[in-house]
């Protein structure tokens, strides 16, 4: 069975599954199996809500103050099982929940699901990945023909939503790019990070 749970740079993971909706052509699931501690982070079978909770139940936490959902897949594809572990974990462990992810979701499902998450998520890190449509669905290709403008519609919904939201670029970007991003963050009064490209 693939890692559920696993940890990289000093912070807790949880690959809840494989599935996404996007091809990104920097995806560093395209290179190597695993990131971090973890052995695979392919999973044979999508992990059930039972197989999440036990691995949360038996992983140490000492020392830990957050979870974030991020994998091999886009977490807000296993939506049901998303908002079930957040929850239980909201319920029995001290820790801020994180959610990375490409923003799709409303697309994904065909329907705001953003005050579902914000029950149990405290905070969204956003991948923006590109300036423009035209540059993010050559980079990203993802599903669906109007994703950058419902990705950025997410990201406005998310900044009233959630304690923290942030949208994200990798540092390999053209610096004229990078602007053009901050730009896009600064008028939606959202953080933009900028990410430091790493296929470790």
């Amino acid at each position: 069975m693939a890692d559920i749970l696993y940890t990289y740079k000093n912070q807790v993971y949880a690959n809840i599954t494989n599935r996404c909706d996007c091809s990104c052509t920097f995806c560093v699931r395209s290179l190597k199996d695993s990131v971090g501690d973890s052995e695979t982070l392919w999973h044979q079978t999508e992990p059930t809500l039972e197989e999440i909770v036990r691995a949360i139940d038996t992983f140490d936490f000492t020392g830990y103050n957050e979870l974030v959902y991020c994998g091999y897949g886009e977490p807000t594809c296993a939506l049901g099982n998303l908002l079930a572990s957040a929850a239980y974990v909201k319920e029995r462990y001290p820790l801020s929940i994180r959610l990375n992810t490409n923003g799709l979701c409303n697309l994904y499902h065909n329907r705001n699901i953003v005050p579902e998450l914000a029950r149990v998520i405290d905070n969204v890190s956003i991948s923006l990945n590109a300036p423009t449509a035209e540059k993010y669905q050559a980079v990203t290709r993802p599903q669906f023909a109007n994703a950058y403008p419902a990705l950025l519609e997410f990201a406005s919904l998310a900044r009233k939503a959630f304690r923290h939201t942030q949208l994200t670029v990798v540092d390999v970007l053209p610096a004229d790019e990078i602007a053009a991003c901050q730009k896009i963050a600064d008028d939606r009064d959202i953080c933009l990070k900028i990410r430091k490209y790493s296929q470790s």
